[in-house]
């Protein structure tokens, strides 16, 4: 039993990483004066998610490793828009 609530434990913490990264995304303003500073928690929160997500993998039931895989392309989308601009 401990096994599969670390499991689960890992895949939550997973998803809320990502959907704090997500958030910040969302809240960026690109023209404000403190555009670089929200820039680097942005990078900090998705680095975290990026970290929590590859320990969630390790022991993921299939259906949360698509919903993981979902997250990290999801995180590479928004650090490829970000370094376009």
């Amino acid at each position: 039993m401990p096994y599969h609530k670390d499991k689960q434990q890992a895949f939550q913490a997973a998803q809320q990483g990502f959907e704090d990264a997500q958030g910040l995304y969302s809240e960026i303003v690109r023209d404000s004066a403190s555009y670089g500073h929200q820039l680097k928690h942005l990078k900090n929160e998705v680095n975290e998610a990026f970290q929590q997500i590859e320990n969630a993998l390790e022991n993921a039931s299939e259906h949360q490793r698509s919903q993981l895989e979902r997250f990290q392309q999801d995180l590479r989308s928004i650090v490829n828009e970000v370094n376009m601009e």
